[in-house]
This record gives C-alpha cells, structure tokens and sequence, in this order.
C-alpha cells in the first residue's frame, strides 16, 4: 500500500511532506510516489505556494533531473539573466553562485520578463554546515501585509526596471542575452517590450511590468516584481555609496521605481522588506531533500551559509504575463 499524502504545517518552516519511508527503496520510488499522487500536490501547491519534501532520496544531479520531469508538465526557458549560475545541462543550474555570506532576498523568478517559470523545484545535492535555507514567503500574504499607499500605487503605475550591464560588476549582456551579437540584443528587446539603448559600448534596457497580478489558476492577487530586491535601498550602505561612487545613479546596475517614474522611497523599500521577512518560511536543507515552489504564488531567497552547497534548481511550467493581467489593466507593459 502506498505512503499517504501528509503535509505538517507549523507556521515556520514551508509545509512538509516526509517521504523517507518512501525513498528508502529508491528514487524511483520517489518518483512513483509523486505521480501517483500528483493531483493531490498540485491541489496542496495551490493552497500553500510551496511543499518541502523531506528525505526525498536525491543522490546527485541526474535523481534530480529525473524527479523534476516527474513533477514538471514541461521546462521553462531562462531569460534576461541576472545572477550567475552554473549551467550543469538538461535544465538542471546552480540556485546560485553568488558568495556564501551574501543572503539573498525574497523575489519572484523573472517578475520582469513576459514568459517566467510557473514552477521552481529545489534540490540538495550537498547540504551547508550553517544556515544556507532556501527560504520562501507567501507573496498573497505579503501584499495583505502591505500598506495602501504603496500597493494603489503600485497596482495603478507597475514598476519600472532599468539595467545597466557594466564590465566591471554584474553578468556583461552577452551572458544575460546568450548571445554575442548586439542586434539579437535589438531583437529580443524589441518582441519582449523592452527599451534598449548603447551608450559607450555599455549596454542599458528599461522595462515596465505590473507589479501586482493575478493567480493564472486560482486568480488569486499576488505581490510579483523585484522593486525592492533590485532598489538601491536594499543595499548594504557601504555598498550603494561605493557604487554611486563610482556609477553614479543613472549607471547603476540595477535600479527601480513606480511605473510612473516615481522614486521608490527608502521608507517604501523598508516596509516591502519587513513584509516579506515577516511572511518568510524556511527549514534548513538535509542531503537528497526537494523543495517545490509556485512561482507565482510564493517568492523565495536564501539564507546566507558556511561549509559546502550544492543546491540545484529547474524551472517548469512557464506561465505568460498576459495570463496573469487583466486585459482592462490600466499598467503599461513596455
């Protein structure tokens, strides 16, 4: 007889499912399990936004690659990078490169592009001696939380990004475009409604998103951009005074605001993180445990750690952004 579905719930950690019981004959078993059981998950994702899966049995990348086909209907395309990652191949990448003591914030996966991953699965192939949860938050929870003033804002303007790829900091445009050839650039920038300008061989992109949407399933409002993960108000102050230093505001590499080119404040910025902080989940990572993410409905980040990580990620099931708008949307997309 199979393992039931059971998912604790304690208000700290994401929902849990234990599957050690499960595992202990294979990963096979493992996947087996989660087929059988799909629809009950994918009932249990709405409701939660992420499901932990405890003793899942990954033993290294190709368990993981084989389990996220299982979980997944279809992969979703990476675009308009921004963070490094290692590219391990068969849509298997690192959950980041970025320095053990850099923690890093709650965001929604490519919030700013028009096709993002409707699904993330996490896995660990190496668990970190200290810290290093991939850390999650309920981003309906995290609009309730929020103060009217910067939601009818940001519900009536969106959020507007501008990038500047500099050489000297960040991923240069040939990474983030996969391409070495500046009118590909052009192009994609052109069909994905993006404003490209080159200025000293420096390449800049300006978008405008909304910031808020909706569910594409459940209809559910969510909180779903970056403005406060790329603002520079959640830099380390030395850190932003450096870069101003030396980019001045209008070169830095990332930096938001309303739709309406109104700053967002450091008072906004605050509040938006507090939000998130106080709606953020985690459970520390153990070796062959998975965790499953909707995209849409959840944000996620990463404490910062020591000792060895190995943590992969897959995204999945791509959702549109013109299926999470209203068409009567007052928010430009451009």
């Amino acid at each position: 007889m199979s393992e039931p579905l059971r998912i604790r719930v304690d208000g700290t950690a994401p929902p849990t499912i234990d599957l050690e019981a499960v595992s202990h004959h294979g990963v096979q078993a493992t996947m087996d399990w989660i087929a059988e059981h799909r629809s009950q998950l994918d009932v249990a994702l709405s409701e939660h936004g992420a499901l932990y899966f405890a003793g899942a049995g990954i033993a290294g990348r190709e368990d993981f690659a084989a389990v996220r086909d299982v979980v997944f209907d279809e992969p979703a395309a990476y675009h308009e990078k921004a963070t490094p990652r290692t590219d391990f191949g068969s849509g298997v990448y690192s959950s980041t490169d970025l320095p053990p003591a850099q923690s890093i914030r709650q965001h929604n996966e490519n919030s700013y592009t028009l096709s993002f991953p409707g699904r993330l699965l996490f896995g660990c192939v190496t668990a970190p001696t200290y810290g290093g949860a991939t850390t999650v938050a309920d981003v309906r929870a995290v609009l309730g939380a929020l103060p009217e003033r910067i939601t009818g804002r940001m519900a009536e303007t969106g959020w507007a990004l501008t990038r500047n790829y500099q050489a000297a900091i960040g991923l240069p445009w040939t990474t983030a475009f996969g391409t070495e050839r500046e009118s590909d650039v052009e192009a994609y920038c052109a069909a994905n409604a993006m404003r490209c300008t080159w200025v000293d061989g420096v390449l800049r992109t300006e978008q405008n998103r909304p910031g808020i949407i909706r569910h594409p399933v459940s209809g559910e409002s969510v909180w779903f951009n970056h403005a406060a993960f790329w603002s520079e108000w959640s830099l380390d102050p030395a850190i932003r005074d450096m870069l101003i230093d030396e980019f001045d505001h209008d070169g830095l590499p990332f930096a938001t605001s309303y739709g309406d080119g109104a700053a967002l404040t450091e008072a906004d910025v605050a509040e938006i993180n507090s939000a998130y902080d106080r709606m953020t989940r985690r459970r520390p990572w153990a070796r062959g445990d998975l965790l499953l993410v909707d995209n849409v409905m959840s944000s996620h980040g990463r404490d910062s750690f020591s000792g060895a990580r190995d943590i992969v990620v897959a995204m999945g099931d791509p959702v549109t952004l013109a299926d999470c708008v209203p068409q009567d949307s007052a928010v430009l997309i451009r």
